[in-house]
């Protein structure tokens, strides 16, 4: 009997490593290569899909007029806002040389994100509680590289320095304007990108595996709540797709520098959260509080500390000026 399962649970091991060793179609043209390869490139791979929420909370954040729970009234109204998004990022060690199919931990930050963020009234809406008022939205988003370590901008990408500079535009409508008991109530679109990043240098030779891969984000939220004398409170829900393209590459033992195919990224998260401001005479005060429900993604390989179909904290808070 002891014999017999020994010869089952080698049975077993041979097929969970026959299976991590299945290179994803990308990574194909190395399936003759040692399995050190194989999980390389996989890892690559993985890594992205891994990191690519993570990035798209960053820079869609919960309410896309931070504090604010209706909307502006119209035209002739505007208002301006300077916020930051942030989560935890980890990131999974550069120096995995494929050995096994688990990547240690990297580095552990919580990580910022910047957004300037405007919002212009088109349509005062119908009736007495102002149905269907119309906003329009634009943002600029920033994802800051140097104080992610093995995070850098493309050099033929839109930025600032060393920090991506992303584009948003959308509109809010509000079904209605609140009254007595009766909430805001409002419904938004948004459509942002951030261009190619990279993390990690293969061809520096520090590094065993990197990827790039850019961002274009849609955001639907529906949010309600109250504004009060001097406060506005309220809760959101929300759905993000995001999808963009990832370019692998690792360094063989045997072949050197090698890239994998182009990878199509796309997949979604929901997310809940709750959103309040403090209404000052010149400015008002925003935050927000909120998670994103994760999700499995099926990778080849794992990653310590980071599993996709864990929720995500997030948080976000700024300034907004309503002329």
């Amino acid at each position: 009997m002891r014999a017999a399962a020994v010869s089952l649970l080698l049975v077993l091991t041979g097929a969970n490593l026959l299976q991590a060793q299945t290179p994803y179609p990308q990574c194909s043209a190395f399936a003759g290569q040692p399995a050190q390869d194989i999980n390389l490139c996989n890892a690559a791979v993985d890594g992205a899909r891994v990191f690519h929420p993570v990035a798209g909370l960053l820079v869609s954040g919960g309410n896309p007029v931070l504090g604010s729970v209706g909307t502006l009234g119209g035209f002739g109204h505007f208002a301006a806002t300077l916020r930051v998004n942030a989560a935890q990022l980890k990131t999974p060690d550069l120096a995995y040389d494929g050995t096994g199919t688990v990547v240690a931990q990297g580095d552990k930050i919580f990580a910022p994100a910047p957004l300037v963020e405007a919002a212009v009234g088109v349509l005062p809406g119908f009736g007495p509680m102002g149905m269907f008022a119309v906003d329009l939205l634009g943002s600029a988003q920033l994802l800051p590289t140097t104080q992610i370590k093995g995070l850098t901008v493309d050099k033929n990408a839109r930025r600032i320095g060393s920090i991506a500079l992303g584009l948003g535009y959308g509109a809010r409508v509000g079904i209605p304007q609140g009254r007595a008991i009766i909430p805001s109530v409002s419904v938004s679109a948004m459509r942002r990108d951030i261009p190619r990043i990279t993390f990690g240098d293969v061809t520096g030779g520090n590094d065993q595996y990197s990827f790039s891969t850019n961002l274009k984000a849609t955001n639907l939220r529906l949010v309600a709540g109250y504004h009060l004398t001097l406060f506005s409170v309220g809760a959101g829900l929300g759905w993000d797709k995001y999808t963009g393209s990832v370019d692998a590459q690792f360094s063989s033992s045997t072949l050197g520098v090698q890239s994998a195919q182009t990878i199509k990224l796309d997949n979604t998260r929901t997310l809940a959260f709750l959103t309040g401001g403090l209404d000052l005479p010149i400015i008002k005060i925003g935050a927000e509080l909120g998670y994103q429900l994760g999700k499995g993604q099926n990778l080849k390989t794992s990653f310590a500390g980071n599993d996709p179909a864990d929720n995500r904290l997030f948080v976000g808070g700024g300034i907004r000026i309503n002329f």
